[in-house]
């Protein structure tokens, strides 16, 4: 099944885009890359029914991908249109998915950044090595001074 893969992502990354980069996965899967629309396509064995797995996600700033955020299945057999199909309906989500909302209502003036709170966090820390430093070295010194009386000194 993984090797009907190959000529089918072929097929399909001609339709899809006239720039395109085609590649195996480590699981015998193919990722299509469209570096001019940053996004990509991958395809993999879903079950044993000559099904396929179609993904789709973004390509990000450096060429890394992010993970996939639209998916479904077809069967191969179906045919290079209805793949292109299946793919237009994921890369359209996608990109609806991408653009930032609309606001319903005018935005508001943004507010102004607070004046930064004094950070206790490190004061206390610091008291309370100082008293403990200084505990233990009055039960060290009462220590010395009862054995010292008791040496007879």
């Amino acid at each position: 099944m993984s090797a009907q893969l190959y000529p089918a992502a072929k097929d399909l990354a001609k339709v899809l885009w006239q720039h395109h980069t085609i590649y195996r996965e480590r699981d015998g899967g193919m990722v299509i890359r469209g570096e001019h629309v940053q996004r990509w396509i991958s395809l993999g064995v879903a079950g044993t029914r000559g099904d396929v797995r179609i993904r789709a996600g973004l390509i990000l700033d450096g060429g890394t991908t992010a993970p996939a955020r639209t998916e479904t299945v077809v069967p191969l057999a179906a045919g290079t249109a209805e793949l292109a199909a299946a793919c237009r309906r994921l890369l359209a989500d996608l990109t609806s998915a991408a653009e930032p909302p609309t606001p319903s209502r005018p935005e508001r003036e943004p507010r102004r950044p607070k004046a930064p709170k004094a950070r206790r966090g490190r004061g206390r820390r610091v008291t309370a090595w100082v008293l403990g430093v200084v505990a233990i070295s009055a039960v060290t010194l009462y220590a010395l001074a009862a054995y010292s009386a008791s040496l007879g000194g």
